[in-house]
């Protein structure tokens, strides 16, 4: 019998409670919360349903999902729903990918003041996108794009930066008018993160006076304005990256490769090989190397210190739409792209009136179906029971 993949849960399931007892103060509510959310996600801890099979009468457990965000197996169904919805607003047009970082010291800052150094993170890179790009030495228009946070490397060290994907152009000044960009180039690099650093350090400047930043720690010296006006004075002296990947082979391209993107939290379950003797094993990938495939060994209280990194505040969007894709204007803005690029108008995305099952939602957005028997390969698993959240720890068995 193959062995069952192992997921983020199992490690949390394991190693979670005992972490939670060495961690004392350093283990904030927020990551109290998700490490619970998913502890419990498809186990009897939240309950489910029991399915059998209109053909050959197979029957199975099917337990509830966490439904939290950070969870790695619990973003399928809200992957599907945003690609739907995105769907509906691509161009004919070039896409291009975006990533803005920030140097070492100051993912520190960030580090001890999420909320804050995040905004301003995304605050800065619209700003300096959009500047940039309405310049007529540049491109002369305006543009819309989606930023996605994150705040992960590979080995899942604190590494915030956010992802851009920009269309290949934008509206003139007066709207009336479509400006291309060159074919396979966007902005110069160059440009982009010399004002995306001087931006970003003045709102920072900003939020000390405000006194909106709190240092502990190591960090605890940056207290003083002098110590914080030498220490963010020396980011200037290095580059800050900001870099363009390749343009995307085209729109529906987009899609296929912002539908695996957008909806990663930290490590996805996959990369799992080992969880044995209090460590945990994962594949990870080396791009100082060529991207070369590696493994890496952890501890299981560092494994889950580093997943925990990457705990949002609560309520922190972690995507987020700006210029002619902001919230406010993106309908009209989008129908008139779409005029100027001489499109038709997509068809709805089947998202106005969902099932009232998440089962048959998922199988409307993807055509990928839950409920097909996997002994009979035939037949359908239709609920025939379903039980309430069991009082008693989550049991060995796992539905994911």
């Amino acid at each position: 019998m193959p062995r069952a993949p192992l997921a983020v849960a199992d490690v949390f399931r394991r190693y979670g409670d005992a972490y939670c007892a060495r961690a004392g103060a350093a283990f904030s509510t927020a990551q109290r919360r998700v490490m619970t959310a998913i502890q419990r996600c498809r186990t009897a801890a939240l309950g489910g349903h029991v399915e059998q099979c209109d053909r050959c009468h197979h029957r199975r457990v099917w337990y509830n999902s966490c439904r939290d965000r950070h969870c790695p197996t619990c973003q399928s169904l809200a992957r599907a729903t945003w690609v739907a919805r995105r769907e509906a607003e691509l161009l004919d047009t070039q896409y291009f990918h975006v990533v803005f970082t920030v140097p070492e010291a100051i993912a520190a800052i960030a580090s001890q003041n999420k909320a804050v150094v995040y905004r301003i993170l995304f605050r800065a890179t619209a700003e300096t996108l959009r500047t940039i790009a309405a310049d007529p030495a540049h491109l002369g228009a305006q543009i819309g794009f989606f930023a996605v946070l994150h705040t992960w490397g590979q080995q899942l060290l604190h590494h915030p930066h956010l992802h851009c994907v920009v269309p290949g152009g934008g509206l003139s000044p007066d709207g009336s008018r479509w400006v291309a960009c060159r074919p396979g180039f966007f902005l110069p690099v160059r440009v982009l993160a010399r004002r995306f650093r001087r931006l970003f350090l003045a709102y920072l400047h900003e939020a000390f006076e405000a006194d909106a930043l709190h240092f502990g720690g190591s960090l605890r010296p940056l207290r003083d304005p002098q110590v914080f006006a030498e220490y963010v004075a020396a980011t200037r002296q290095v580059d800050w990256v900001v870099y363009a990947k390749p343009p995307f082979a085209g729109p529906r391209h987009v899609l296929d490769y912002v539908g695996r993107y957008t909806h990663r939290i930290a490590i996805s379950n996959h990369r799992l090989l080992a969880i044995d003797d209090g460590t945990v094993t994962f594949r990870y990938r080396d791009y100082r190397v060529g991207g070369t495939e590696k493994t890496m060994t952890l501890t299981a209280d560092e494994f889950i210190r580093r997943f925990l990194l990457h705990v949002l505040p609560p309520g922190f969007q972690r995507i987020r739409y700006f210029g002619f894709l902001g919230h406010r204007c993106r309908t009209a803005q989008i129908a008139r792209c779409r005029a100027l690029l001489d499109m038709p108008s997509p068809d709805p995305p089947p998202l106005d009136a969902p099932a009232a099952d998440y089962r048959d939602h998922y199988e409307a957005l993807t055509h990928v179906s839950l409920r097909a028997c996997p002994i009979c390969h035939e037949g359908r698993m239709l609920a025939v029971d379903q039980f309430g959240p069991l009082d008693h720890p989550w049991p060995a068995l796992d539905t994911s």
